[in-house]
């Protein structure tokens, strides 16, 4: 009962926030980027800030600080946080999102993304290190990778932001311009970080911790997941593939980052270009004769490449130490699939490396990709063009190949120079940032089937790409028949954008997986793998791209006790099927395809080299909770005349207790029964 009794004293104190995203705290070789507060939570009387001259009542004027400061998401910008983090009147900061997006862009990320990890560097191209030639994000504040010394909170429910700017309003709003009476409306936000100053330091102590402690206290962990691929004809994944043996490798991205910890919607950045490059591989699966093609197609997935390229840095490493089934000798060419969904009156631009180029026999095979693609997009609704030779290739999984090897190139975006993306990295790069619209009331059902515009668009890109890559593999039929499909691709976005929980991606998972099925899909890498976006590319790609097969669930699951199951050549998945229209259980059936998962860790954990400068060494602190709540404080004064009175009433107490027991013989005399006789 006792603990039933304070749960309900706290709830009438506090009320809890529980729709909020934390800014956690990063580290990688030399800084630590991120937000905390102090190991007990820090509080403040709330301060809501809608235009920037409120914040003279926060830095200057208002007599109660600290403060926590509800801040308007069109004021989360650059200038406004220097101001913040310059003085100790602020203790915290909780963001509305802004609605509609900040038409003026918003992108905490870097002006020059994964910067001194791509190729470009004073001993390559040393015109084009460091963006010198092309400023990729211009938009991009770098507000991620600040340090600030404060918790920051985003407010992801628009209620629970009105029931702050209420207690605001009735208890805080100044009066005449004097400060507001007590109680006040305090915030009070708990994100305290184990890991300080570096990968460097928070790994090594994790280590020497691990070594000599039973209960190791682990203070950070390494950013980590798995890349998925495939291949278009199946290959031994167990053995190596011949050396003279070429293969085609396409590749995009899978994951993207915001300001706030597991907010990372990455519709343009990354969601675009993934589900294109689905549908693709889907499309080059229909085609007819793909067992007869001279040359063999990968489509890879790279997990973590926000954070300086981790799963391809981590897959060049594979290839060249032999712990992948493909060298980077097999590598007849890289199409990589960029930012594709903001595209100019249908245009697609091609950018190449003008470094290898220079090398005759290079500049001969990207000449051919070039032409290819060219020609494969003749009656799309895609116009291709060059970038041109004087500009350097944008940040992409291909530059962490070309530090290996000249490989023949090609990485395809919707920006010439700049990005078109002005939301990048940032928790406005939604479905709306790449103009997906659907009609009023539909269904869920509807809207997953529903084809946008987007997905129109997309699909034809995903064409041209399937019919250039079937081309390059050595096809020489007629290449009309090779289209992707704009239905699969509305799926696609719908699922990763949308509504991760809906009747599709049910139906091709395997039914231990129903837990991963989220709400608002999110694509942060995280330290926890695979994460969720993993296992729905792995899973939809076996679906486009897999055959299914007639196995019992137990021959499925292990299929090395069936005859002709070829495990090395192929992976084996018993999914759970669709509902059954006349009844609630579903139909299972086993799908064998070539998707395989590969370790996105990066190779500086793998060597211990936690202050590499060749290869990624971003990790998460860990923290113990995450929290915030709102609550009404009395001024000080009260707080020290309820405390003195408290004192006061336990000392006459603790005296009136010791005069009772001292005088207990006289005040509790038994006195004598008078019936009673003495002889």
């Amino acid at each position: 009962s006792g603990s039933c009794q304070g749960n309900s004293v706290e709830r009438k104190i506090y009320i809890p926030l529980n729709k909020t995203a934390p800014c956690v705290r990063l580290l990688n070789a030399t800084h630590q980027i991120g937000c905390q507060s102090s190991i007990s939570g820090d509080t403040g009387v709330i301060h809501v800030v809608e235009k920037e001259e409120d914040l003279n009542w926060v830095l200057t004027d208002g007599p109660h600080p600290p403060y926590m400061i509800l801040l308007d998401g069109n004021l989360f910008n650059r200038r406004v946080m220097q101001q913040l983090k310059g003085t100790s009147r602020v203790s915290g900061l909780a963001v509305a999102t802004a609605k509609p997006s900040p038409p003026q862009g918003f992108s905490p990320g870097l002006k020059c993304p994964n910067d001194g990890f791509g190729v470009y560097s004073k001993d390559y191209g040393p015109q084009f290190a460091h963006c010198n030639k092309t400023v990729w994000n211009p938009v991009g504040s770098g507000l991620s990778y600040e340090d600030f010394d404060f918790p920051i909170f985003l407010l992801e429910d628009a209620n629970e932001t009105q029931v702050i700017k209420q207690c605001y309003q009735d208890h805080n709003v100044p009066r005449d311009g004097s400060g507001p009476e007590y109680p006040l409306c305090a915030m009070q936000l708990f994100s305290h970080m184990h890991a300080v100053t570096s990968t460097v330091t928070c790994m090594r102590r994790s280590s020497i911790q691990s070594t000599f402690s039973i209960n190791p206290e682990v203070v950070c962990d390494p950013l980590l997941d798995y890349n998925v691929w495939s291949t278009l004809q199946p290959i031994n994944s167990s053995g190596k593939v011949d050396p003279n043996k070429e293969v085609i490798i396409v590749a995009t991205r899978i994951d993207s980052h915001s300001f706030f910890w597991n907010i990372a919607p990455g519709a343009e950045s990354a969601v675009s270009s993934f589900v294109t490059h689905l549908a693709a591989a889907e499309a080059l699966h229909k085609a007819s004769d793909i067992q007869l093609l001279p040359r063999n197609i990968m489509f890879t997935f790279f997990q973590g490449e926000t954070f300086d390229y981790i799963g391809s840095s981590r897959m060049v490493y594979d290839m060249e130490k032999d712990k992948f089934p493909l060298s980077l000798n097999n590598i007849h060419s890289f199409v990589e699939l960029n930012q594709v969904a903001l595209r100019n009156d249908s245009v697609l631009w091609m950018h190449t490396d003008p470094v290898s180029r220079m090398n005759e026999s290079v500049e001969g095979e990207v000449r051919n990709l070039l032409d290819i693609l060219s020609i494969s997009s003749l009656g799309a609704n895609v116009t291709l063009q060059e970038a041109g030779f004087s500009q350097p290739l944008p940040p992409s999984s291909f530059q962490r190949f070309l530090r290996a090897r000249h490989i023949p190139g090609v990485v395809l975006t919707d920006h010439r120079t700049a990005f078109q993306n002005r939301y990048y990295q940032s928790m406005y790069d939604t479905p709306e940032n790449i103009r997906m619209q659907y009609p009023e009331g539909l269904s869920p059902e509807e809207t997953l089937e529903y084809v946008t515009d987007t997905a129109k668009s997309l699909a034809e890109v995903a064409t041209v790409v399937a019919r250039a890559l079937y081309r390059l593999a050595g096809g020489a039929n007629n290449t009309s028949a090779i289209q992707a499909d704009p239905k699969t691709v509305s799926r696609m976005l719908y699922g990763f954008l949308i509504k991760m929980n809906n009747s599709w991606f049910q139906s091709i998972i395997k039914p231990d997986l129903k837990g991963i099925l989220g709400d608002v899909p999110q694509h942060y890498v995280a330290v926890s793998s695979p994460v969720n976006t993993t296992y729905l590319v792995q899973y939809v790609l076996a679906n486009l791209t897999g055959t299914v097969i007639n196995l019992t669930k137990e021959e499925c699951l292990n299929p090395e006790k069936t005859p002709d199951s070829e495990k090395e050549m192929y992976e084996y998945a018993w999914v759970q099927g669709s509902l059954d229209p006349n009844s609630t259980s579903r139909v299972p059936y086993c799908v064998r395809s070539t998707v395989r998962l590969s370790k996105a860790l990066s190779p500086a954990f793998e060597l211990r080299q936690w202050g590499s400068t060749e290869y990624s060494t971003w990790t998460e602190s860990r923290w113990k909770e995450i929290r915030a709540r709102i609550f009404l404080v009395a001024s000080k004064e009260l707080e020290i005349i309820t405390l003195v009175l408290g004192i006061a009433i336990l000392i006459i107490s603790l005296l009136t207790t010791y005069f009772i027991n001292a005088k207990a013989d006289i005040l509790f005399n038994i006195p004598r029964d008078p019936g009673a006789v003495a002889y």
